[in-house]
This record gives structure tokens, sequence and C-alpha cells, in this order.
């Protein structure tokens, strides 16, 4: 299957399932198990198959364990980070103008986000790419693939059941660039910028360089006219 000409009715509906797969465990995903099953046995072997096992996973898993398991992984090591932009631009100037970039985004489509969580989070970036945004998700991922491939291997490394998400994320994307597998390596070995700043943006988007690359997601809402 080529990533590129994936179907996109086929690719709205992956994000879609792995934006609910990548949210912080609660009860809505227990009641969802059936329906992300039906939808991920429609899906293309490589971007079904890595769910249908992370989906087995949830149902021999309580849900006190996955939710532990969650917060120790996205929560409490930054190599896992759920934030895109983090990848890039580490705790630096330049994250806060990608943050802003992000926002614009979402206006620019006419939505708008909740203020307790920041717009780079994967989940809302999929929840996003899911709603009739395809262009536009698809391409703030693929500016983020190298933040994205280092995560999922790092997940392999540690043997977490969210490896199998990531692996079906990135089955719906472009594949990696020669230059992007240098960057991944480099995310590895020493991880993203440092720089101890706030996250408040220092200049406008038009200079933000290109990019080396939501716990919870928060909903994406209808703007007011």
């Amino acid at each position: 299957m080529n990533k590129v000409t994936m179907d996109p009715v086929v690719r709205i509906a992956a994000w879609q399932a792995q934006s609910l797969l990548l949210r912080y465990p609660d009860e809505t995903l227990h009641r969802n198990l059936d329906l992300l099953g039906r939808v991920a046995a429609t899906l293309p072997p490589p971007v079904r198959d890595p769910l249908a096992r992370f989906l087995a996973h949830v149902q021999t898993s309580s849900l006190f364990e996955l939710a532990a398991d969650y917060v120790a992984t996205f929560d409490h090591r930054k190599r896992f980070s759920p934030y895109l932009t983090y990848f890039a631009y580490g705790d630096t100037r330049k994250r806060g103008v990608a943050l802003l970039r992000f926002k614009q985004e979402y206006q620019a489509a006419g939505l708008r986000l909740g203020d307790e969580e920041l717009p780079d989070h994967l989940c809302v970036v999929l929840e996003f790419a899911a709603s009739g945004h395809a262009e536009t998700g698809l391409r703030l991922l693929t500016e983020h693939r190298a933040g994205l491939e280092a995560m999922r291997r790092g997940l392999y490394e540690t043997g977490s059941p969210w490896a199998d998400v990531l692996d079906s994320v990135v089955a719906t994307l472009p594949g990696l660039a020669v230059r992007e597998e240098d960057t991944i390596a480099r995310l590895i070995a020493e991880g993203p910028p440092e720089e101890a700043v706030g996250l408040a943006p220092f200049a406008p988007p038009q200079y933000l360089p290109d990019p080396v690359v939501p716990r919870r997601s928060a909903d994406i809402t209808e703007a007011r006219r």
C-alpha cells in the first residue's frame, strides 16, 4: 500500500480511531472498544494490524493498569511527549511560535481549541485532521514526521503497547525522507533543543524555521462567527 495515495476516507477513519486510542484511557475507551474494532477491521493491513494488537491489549488490561501505564509513559517521560512541537524545538522560544502556528491553522479552518489543551497534542491534531481538515492535518503531521518516528522507535525500545498506535499513525503518512533519518538519529541521541524559557512567542510565524519534526485531548469546537 502506498502511504501517500491512501484513500482519503480510509485515512480519516484511521485518524479518528487513533485519536481516541491515544487519549488518556477512561471509561469512554472501554465503551467504544467494539466500535473501534469494527473501524479497525475496515483499514488496510499496515494501519489495521497494529491497531488490532493494541485493542487486544486494552481488552485484557484493567482501566487502572492502562491509566497508570499511560501516565508513566506520556506524562513522566519527555522522550514520549505527545506534544509534537516539543521534538522540533524543545522548551525554547521557537516552540512558542510553533504553537501559535498550530492555533492559526485551526482558526483559519473556523475552529477553536479549548484553553485547557495545547494545540500540538497528537490527539488534537489527529482529531482536527479527521474532522474535515485532512489536507491541513496531513501537512501538520508530516511536518513533524521525524518527531513522531523518534517517539515510535522509543516506545518500541521500552516495549510500550502504544508503539502499535504510533505504527498505525505513521502508516497513514508519507515515508521518511533521507534527511529525516539524520534528524531522527540526532533526536534519539541528543533529545530536543534545550533552553530555559517559557513558551510565549518571540517572533512572527514567517520567521520560524521549518520544524524537524494531546494526556487528554481537548474538544475542538466551532468558532463563533
